[in-house]
C-alpha cells in the first residue's frame, strides 16, 4: 500500500534515480514519485488509469510533471479512465491532449488512450480551435479519436512531422467540414486505421485518403463496411483501388467485413473468387468466408494472415482456425441460428478471448447439445442483450459451456429472469453466483431473492 510507496519513494529512488529512463506511475504514485527527486536520464513515461481532473492540474501547475515535459520526456503514454457514470462532455480530454502537445517540446511518440464507463465517446479534434494540438517535434501518435474528420484534421499539417499514425475511430460518417482530403501526405511512413463500427462511407472517404499515401511502407485496416448496390471488397479492389498507389508498401494487415445490398443487380464473388483475387496479386497468406443471406444482404470477411487484430467477427460460416492475438469476439447472425459446435470451434480458435459479444434473435434448432461441455477459461464479459433466450440458456448453464473467469453480464431482465427461472434455477446459479458486473437492459423491478441469487453483483 501506501507505506510500501513511501518506502521506495524515500529509500530506493534517490539512489537509483541517475539510471533511470523509464518510469510508468498511476494516480497513486505520480505524486510521491515526482515530488522531490530528479531523474536526469528519464526520457519515457507512462500515466495509467488516471482520472482526467487527477492529470490535468499536474499539466496546468509549475510541477514536475510540467518540467519533464517541457525539457526531458521524448515518449509518453498516456491512460486515461473516466469513471464518470453519467454522460459529459470530454473537455477535459481534449484540453489534456491539447495541454501534451503544447508542453512537450522534445515529444516524438505520443500515445493517448481514454476508456469511458459511461459512453464510449472519444476526444474530437474537431472541435478544438486550430491553433491548438500542434506539433512540430511529433514523429509517432497512437489515439482514439470521435469521428473521421478528426483523422483528417490530424492529418492536415498541424503535426508536421508525423510519420506514423496509428487511430481508432468510433463513428466514420457523413463530413463534418469541407477539409481537403486530396493533399499528399508524402511524410506519412506507417498507417493504422480501426474502426469497430459500419460505415457507408468507405468509398467516399476513406478511399481518398488512402490514396494519398504515396509513401507509405505499413498499412493495417480493420474496417466494418456496408455498400449499396455494389460488390464485396476484394484482392482486386484493393490493389486497383488503394495498393496501386503506394509503390513503397512492404507491409499490409488488414480485416475488413463487407455487408453488401444490391438485390441480385450484381452477381456477388464466390469465396473462391476471393481468395484468388488476392493470389493472383501475390497475396498468399489471407482467409475469407462469404455468406449470401438474400434481401437481407450479403457478407464476405477477408483477413490477412497471421491475424494481428485483438477482435474478430463471427458469423454462421466461420470455418475456423488459430488466433491467439483475438480478445473480443463479435458473433452476428440475421437468419440462421448458432449452434453448439459453432461455440466449440470458437473455444478452439480463440483461446485467450476476454469478450464475447452475441448478436442473433434466430432460436437454436439442436437444443439437445452434445455431452462435450464447451469451455472458455478466460472469458470475462458477455454481452447477450440482443439475443433469442436460448443462448443466455446455453452460456449461464455450467452443463453446457464452462465461464470459470466470466465476472461481466449484459442481457436483457426477460430472459435473465426466464433462463433463471425468476431466479431459483440452480442449473445456472453456480455462474450468476460468480458474477461482479451485471447491467440488465429493459424496464424492471427486482425481486427480493435477486440478490441471494447474485451475491457478488453490483449494477
Amino acid at each position: 500500500g501506501s507505506q510500501v510507496l513511501d518506502r521506495i519513494c524515500e529509500e530506493i529512488l534517490p539512489r537509483i534515480n541517475n539510471k533511470i529512463n523509464k518510469l510508468t506511475l498511476d494516480q497513486h504514485s505520480i505524486k510521491s514519485t515526482l515530488r522531490a527527486i530528479v531523474y536526469p536520464q528519464l526520457y519515457s513515461l507512462s500515466l495509467v488509469n488516471l482520472q482526467p481532473d487527477t492529470l490535468l492540474p499536474y499539466l496546468t501547475g509549475n510541477t514536475k510533471l510540467h518540467y519533464l515535459l517541457t525539457n526531458q520526456i521524448t515518449h509518453l503514454d498516456i491512460n486515461i479512465i473516466d469513471r464518470r457514470t453519467t454522460a459529459l462532455n470530454d473537455e477535459n480530454e481534449s484540453e489534456i491532449f491539447s495541454l501534451i502537445l503544447s508542453t512537450g517540446k522534445c515529444l516524438t511518440d505520443l500515445t493517448f488512450r481514454q476508456w469511458f464507463r459511461c459512453t464510449n465517446s472519444r476526444i474530437s479534434i474537431f472541435y478544438m480551435p486550430s491553433t491548438s494540438c500542434v506539433s512540430s517535434t511529433l514523429t509517432k501518435l497512437n489515439i482514439n479519436v470521435d469521428t473521421f474528420d478528426d483523422c483528417l484534421y490530424i492529418l492536415d499539417g498541424r503535426l508536421d512531422s508525423l510519420s506514423v499514425l496509428i487511430i481508432n475511430i468510433r463513428e466514420i460518417s457523413t463530413p463534418l467540414s469541407n477539409i481537403d482530403n486530396t493533399k499528399q501526405l508524402r511524410k506519412l511512413k506507417c498507417f493504422s486505421l480501426l474502426a469497430y463500427s459500419r460505415t457507408y462511407f468507405y468509398d467516399s472517404r476513406v478511399v481518398p485518403l488512402l490514396c494519398r499515401m504515396s509513401n507509405l511502407e505499413e498499412l493495417t485496416l480493420y474496417l466494418a463496411i456496408t455498400r449499396i448496390e455494389s460488390t464485396y471488397i476484394d484482392g482486386t479492389h484493393l490493389y486497383d483501388g488503394i495498393l496501386i498507389h503506394m509503390p513503397r508498401l512492404t507491409k499490409f494487415n488488414f480485416c475488413i467485413n463487407t455487408l453488401v445490398f444490391n438485390k441480385d443487380i450484381i452477381n456477388l464473388p464466390s469465396n473462391n473468387d476471393i481468395q484468388h483475387s488476392f493470389v493472383k496479386r501475390g497475396y498468399q497468406q489471407i482467409d475469407s468466408y462469404t455468406h449470401k443471406e438474400s434481401e437481407k444482404g450479403s457478407t464476405c470477411h477477408i483477413y490477412s494472415l497471421p491475424y494481428q487484430f485483438d477482435c474478430f467477427y463471427v458469423n454462421c460460416h466461420f470455418h475456423g482456425g488459430i488466433f491467439d492475438k483475438v480478445q473480443c469476439v463479435m458473433m452476428g447472425e440475421i437468419e440462421h441460428p448458432f449452434e453448439h459446435e459453432l461455440f466449440q470451434i470458437i473455444s478452439h480458435s480463440f483461446p485467450f478471448l476476454h469478450t464475447l459479444v452475441i448478436c442473433n434473435y434466430q432460436p437454436q434448432k439442436r437444443k439437445q447439445h452434445s455431452s462435450t461441455i464447451v469451455t472458455f477459461p478466460y472469458l470475462r464479459s458477455l454481452d447477450l442483450q440482443r439475443t433469442n433466450v436460448d443462448y443466455g440458456a446455453q452460456f449461464l448453464c455450467d452443463t453446457k459451456i464452462h465461464l470459470p473467469s466470466l465476472l461481466n453480464l449484459i442481457i436483457t431482465y426477460e430472459s435473465l429472469a426466464m433462463i433463471t427461472n425468476n431466479f431459483t434455477n440452480h442449473m445456472t446459479r453456480l455462474t450468476c453466483a460468480r458474477l461482479q458486473r451485471l447491467i440488465i437492459c429493459g424496464s424492471y423491478v427486482l425481486p427480493e431473492n435477486f440478490h441471494l441469487y447474485f451475491p457478488s453483483c453490483y449494477m
